[in-house]
């Protein structure tokens, strides 16, 4: 018995001697793998309380996305984040304390980067006539022969100045459409035509033709083509309210402030109505300051022929003087032919002059223009004032 025990020890310790030697092996854990499965990003929220940035999400899929859906999430994915050593970065706009950049990078290329230039113009240019106590145009003054005066104080330089007779024309042809003036449309159609195939020089001229009563229409888009200027007078039909600072708003805006021409022009509306607006969305004074921005001189021609000086005829003569032209109230229907005729002698006659304003601030605000002959004989007209450019 004690013999059996005695091997039975030895075989104990044998085994437990062998069991030390043997390594160890761990259960594998998926940490120490070499592809580990996918784990779930952390959300911004935890990201922010544990103060690391989050990881990069995966790439984007090359496939192209879905109509209707903007790639920007893709470019988003592809954009590298922040290191841990990085300060957060504030999600408010960067707008308010952005500068100005010199450069903008067009590309990798260093040649490819544009220079972008930046500066203020204060020089106003202004268009203006002459007329003697007879009516009579003066076309041969000369810069010593005028003052210019600025919000009341004279202007610190002038710039330039010249004779304009034959400088290209944009002209809108603004034609009242309305009931009001039903039983002298046909006259009117046919004076505008005239007056469109007599001023227009397919050279250097180009007009448009919006007709006006609930709402304005373009009839004939900007062409020097006077054929189709003429099908586009003849195209309008009476009917329907007066919308005419909606037509005037329009025609600035839409039309003449956006003509591309190289070189200078000389920018007018020809305005043929009654004057009494009952439609437009914009106030007359709207129009008026839109006229004044993009530099148009307004004629307007009064459809009005009761021989009274009705409310409608006072707000066309408003337009006229505040832009730098002209009211004509023909006594019988025949007239507006010669109005047309007086318009067109007016426009090849007129001076140009560009100044800096004294005191000049890129505020926004309205400033009155003046303009004086030294002889006291002539009378100078031109637009009342203009919108300061904000900075």
């Amino acid at each position: 018995m004690k013999y059996a025990l005695t091997l039975f020890t030895l075989a104990a310790l044998s085994w437990g001697l062998a069991a030390q030697n043997t390594p160890q092996q761990l259960p594998t854990a998926p940490s120490a793998t070499k592809f580990p499965p996918p784990q779930a990003a952390p959300t911004a929220a935890e990201s922010q309380e544990s103060g690391k940035p989050a990881p990069a999400p995966p790439a984007a899929d090359p496939s192209p996305a879905p109509t209707g859906i903007s790639n920007n999430s893709a470019s988003q994915a592809n954009t590298p984040q922040p290191s841990a050593t990085e300060p957060a970065k504030s999600n408010a706009s960067p707008i308010a304390a952005a500068k100005p950049a010199e450069k903008v990078d067009a590309g990798d290329n260093p040649e490819d980067q544009l220079t972008v230039i930046r500066k203020r113009v204060d020089e106003v240019n202004v268009v203006f006539t002459v007329t003697d106590k007879r009516g009579h145009f003066v076309k041969d003054l000369t810069q010593n022969d005028f003052k210019v005066y600025d919000d009341n104080k004279p202007a610190e330089s002038v710039r330039s100045f010249s004779r304009e007779t034959n400088l290209p024309l944009r002209v809108g042809l603004l034609i009242d459409a309305s009931n009001s003036i039903r039983d002298r449309f046909k006259f009117e159609q046919e004076a505008a035509i005239e007056f469109l195939n007599q001023i227009i020089q397919r050279v250097s001229d180009k007009a448009f033709v919006i007709g006006f009563d609930t709402t304005p229409e373009v009839t004939q888009d900007m062409t020097e083509d006077t054929e189709k200027l003429a099908h586009g007078v003849r195209m309008l039909r009476p009917g329907g309210g007066t919308a005419m600072y909606d037509a005037i708003y329009y025609a600035c805006r839409d039309k003449l402030m956006q003509d591309k021409s190289s070189g200078a022009t000389r920018r007018a509306i020809i305005l043929l109505s009654d004057g009494e607006d009952n439609q437009s969305r914009v106030s007359r004074e709207e129009a008026v300051e839109m006229a004044q921005r993009a530099d148009v001189i307004i004629y307007a021609i009064s459809t009005n022929t009761s021989g009274l000086k009705t409310r409608g005829d006072k707000v066309m003569e408003h337009f006229a003087d505040e832009t730098g032209g002209k009211a004509f109230f023909p006594f019988k229907i025949q007239d507006v032919a010669d109005a047309f005729s007086q318009i067109q002698d007016e426009l090849r006659s007129q001076y140009d002059v560009a100044y800096k304003p004294a005191d000049f601030e890129p505020n926004g605000k309205y400033r009155k223009i003046e303009i004086l002959a030294d002889n006291k004989k002539y009378k100078v007209r031109s637009r009342k004032g203009y919108y300061a450019p904000r900075q």
